[in-house]
């Protein structure tokens, strides 16, 4: 028995002797270099493209099975500008020997040094990077009878997705001084990511991966730095934790926290994003393009922050504690959504305060060299163009919108307040509320977009609002003072500003008090017409009409809007106006009849007074009215000599303001506009 273990002793130290000798030895002996041009031309087989290698060769095979390649290079087709379209400085990888007995394994170093990718695409389209590989023309052979669930199992090594391995352990993972360079030359575009290095630190099966990555874009540095994992044994199947932030071109700082629940399978993400405020316009501008938004402000998109909470998966999204920061404005929300066919969205947004208009494109003007024909014909050409409906008609939509301040063409609005619905086409937005110049607005909107051409109804309820200086800040021009109130319920059809002119239908009544015309003055009017009578002389007055009340009733119907009797009344004024305006040949037919009375009442008096009439007509268009006294209603009627004035004036006894008489602030006021009249 001493013999037969001594025997078995020495045959195993033997064994082992030519093992050490052989791991030791057979690199010393062997010449690698042999098989350098057997590799050569396999990968030039394989690939279509010439290959080559540096004869700097290395190889070891106890304890760590390794190999160090030099000066690797894959080479470009004919024709294009870079002979190489891949070249590599240094390859080594090291693989430890001893664990693969137990299903471990260990790499000390996997290092690529001075990777380089020249990807090029000629004038003619064609890129280098195109059709590598015989695999390219012939396909892929598939075995029959295997499916592709089998084909997969079997990458893997086993039936259950487990790896056939107990762990797995990198030392040093490098990626040292890349370079990816890319021209096209149909388009002249030349992008570059130099210096570029990775470095995963701690690579295992069961603890997160260090990631650590830089490189520069045209000259500007991008970074990413953080965790990943543990990938676990079954990778795909197990969460994926993620804790990454990336930097980039000095400017954007984006800061990724959360998991990747079962990646492989039903996978569902629960991640908070953070972007640190940065500027779009500056962002844009490192990597030397253009801002593809131009704005009235051009300090307008200057400042954007993002934060979020983000989970869902393949059929169902949701946003949380959602916070927008843009410019000097911030946005509180949330979001949730489904059916992305659809899609089916449900959100609320708060928003604190903006100043849309200078988020809008900067106005330009219109140049005189424009031919009448030329802007037709681009008018034309928008209203041929037809919007698609499809994606509101499929459109489920439930959300509220908020606005603490608002401007938008130049109009201020405070307590924004929408609630706005979509489903089958129709789209609501009840209520819709605001506050704006001191007054509030109340209104309901529905927009059915379900036919051919889009319907739209209106509901509107205002009152208490400043109507000189809403109209003032939205037009641009003075037009009417006073408090108005308005209620209206209009419809149209169309989409086209000339397809709703010709279908506005509806009613209404606007209501104007203790305010003034701005721009006529009617008793000014009345005054001239009289002086080309012989009874006066005109005055150079401010063109204004104050009044105490004006209310106009209105209807619509086929784009045509009619005025049945508005009133003005005002102390020693009366104004009935009837008549209507066509919104589409943009033409205004009116009759005023203003009436200078004997009382100072105004809002309130509903008594028919007797007084000088002289009747005007409103012809023209809006752009251009043209306002005349009606002197074939003169003629036809009776115009009181300056007798007759005063007969009319002799109502002693009442008082006005200040307790002057009627008849005495008549008088005065008669005064200046007929100088003839005496006392």
């Amino acid at each position: 028995m001493k013999g037969f273990m001594k025997w078995v002793l020495m045959g195993g130290g033997l064994c082992l002797v030519l093992i050490v000798g052989a791991v030791v030895l057979i690199p010393r002996f062997v010449d690698v270099q042999q098989y350098k041009p057997m590799i050569e031309k396999l990968v030039t087989e394989q690939t279509g493209r010439s290959f080559s290698m540096g004869d700097d060769i290395k190889l070891s095979v106890f304890p760590w099975v390794g190999v160090s390649l030099s000066d690797l290079r894959l080479g470009s087709p004919r024709g294009f500008e870079n002979q190489d379209m891949i070249a590599v400085k240094r390859f080594e990888a090291r693989l430890r020997v001893m664990p693969l007995l137990s299903r471990r394994i260990e790499v000390s170093t996997f290092v690529v040094d001075t990777p380089q990718f020249f990807l090029e695409k000629a004038k003619d389209g064609k890129a280098n990077w195109e059709n590598i590989g015989p695999g390219a023309t012939s396909g892929e052979k598939k075995t029959p009878g295997k499916k592709a669930s089998e084909k997969q199992d079997e990458a893997v090594g086993t039936s259950d997705g487990k790896l056939p391995i107990e762990s797995f352990f990198v030392g040093k993972f490098s990626i040292v001084n890349g370079l990816v360079a890319y021209v096209d030359h149909t388009t002249g575009m030349k992008k570059e990511i130099s210096d570029f290095n990775l470095d995963l630190i701690d690579i295992s099966l069961d603890k997160p991966i260090g990631v650590k990555l830089s490189a520069k874009l045209d000259g500007k540095p991008i970074s990413l730095e953080g965790l990943a994992g543990p990938v676990g044994k079954e990778p795909g199947k197990e969460d994926l934790n993620l804790d990454m932030t990336l930097k980039a071109l000095g400017e954007l700082s984006i800061h990724l926290k959360g998991k990747i629940v079962n990646p492989t399978g039903a996978a569902q993400i629960a991640m908070d994003l953070n972007v640190d405020p940065f500027s779009p316009r500056k962002l844009l501008d490192g990597i030397g393009q253009h801002f593809p938004v131009q704005t009235a402000d051009p300090k307008a998109l200057d400042k954007v922050s993002l934060k979020v909470r983000i989970d869902g998966n393949a059929k169902a999204l949701s946003l949380t504690k959602g916070l927008l920061g843009l410019d000097d404005s911030t946005l509180t929300f949330l979001a949730d959504a489904k059916a992305f066919d659809k899609p089916d969205i449900r959100f609320e947004m708060d928003l604190d305060s903006i100043d849309l208009d200078r988020y809008l494109p900067p106005k330009q003007e219109e140049t005189s060299k424009q031919s009448t024909e030329q802007k037709r014909a681009a008018k034309k050409s928008d209203q041929q163009k037809k919007t698609d409906y499809g994606p509101l008609r499929k459109l489920v939509l439930d959300g509220k919108i908020k606005v603490g301040s608002l401007k938008a063409a130049n109009v201020k609005i405070q307590d924004f307040l929408a609630h706005i619905t979509a489903k089958n086409g129709v789209i609501d937005l009840d209520p819709l509320s605001l506050n704006l110049y001191q007054g509030s607005v109340a209104s309901k909107v529905r927009m059915d977009v379900s036919k051919a051409n889009p319907k739209t109804q209106i509901t509107l309820d205002s009152k208490g609002i400043q109507a000189g200086p809403l109209l003032k800040d939205a037009l641009a021009k003075e037009i009417i003072e006073g408090v108005l109130a308005a209620n209206m319920t209009l419809g149209m059809t169309g989409e086209s500003p000339d397809m709703i002119k010709k279908s506005l239908a509806g009613k209404g009544e606007l209501t104007f008090v203790d305010g003034a015309i701005v721009g006529i003055d009617i008793a000014d009017t009345v005054r001239s017409a009289a002086s080309g009578l012989g009874m006066g002389e005109t005055a150079a007055e401010k063109p204004k009409t104050d009044f105490a009340e004006l209310k106009i009733p209105f209807s619509a119907d086929q784009g045509i809007v009619n005025i049945p009797g508005a009133n003005l009344t005002s102390p020693l004024v009366r104004l009935l106006a009837t008549g209507k305006a066509n919104l589409v040949t943009e033409a205004l037919d009116f009759r005023l009849e203003p009436k200078v009375v004997a009382t100072l009442k105004g809002q309130g008096d509903t008594q028919d007074r007797s007084g000088l009439m002289v009747p005007l007509l409103i012809t023209g268009s809006f752009d251009s009215p043209k306002i005349r006294p009606d002197l074939k209603a003169m003629v036809g009627g009776k115009i009181p000599d300056a007798e007759g004035i005063k007969q009319m004036l002799n109502t002693k006894g009442a008082e006005g303001a200040g307790g002057e008489s009627v008849e005495d602030q008549a008088k005065g006021m008669l005064k200046g506009f007929m100088p003839n009249l005496k006392n």
